[in-house]
């Protein structure tokens, strides 16, 4: 199993701890397939997706949901 590596995340929330069970949850893959499936599984759970899973224009392969507390959040590799 392959950990995603971030370099820097700054989050501004209420309920931090429902936060970062949230990001254990879902945030665990490096791969087009793992941003699909990960898309498909928060959308089944409900989260609104915003845009994607596609490839943009400068080269990434992303999706874009909204999580708790209504925040934005690119999924991205």
């Amino acid at each position: 199993m392959s950990n995603m590596k971030i370099d820097h995340i700054a989050l501004y929330c209420l309920d931090l701890e429902g936060m970062r069970e949230f990001f254990i949850r879902y945030f665990n893959g490096v791969s087009n397939e793992k941003v699909d499936s990960l898309t498909e599984v928060l959308t089944e759970d409900s989260y609104h997706v915003l845009s994607g899973p596609r490839t943009t224009g400068d080269g990434y392969y992303e999706s874009c949901i909204v999580g708790p507390e209504k925040i934005l959040i690119e999924i991205t590799i």
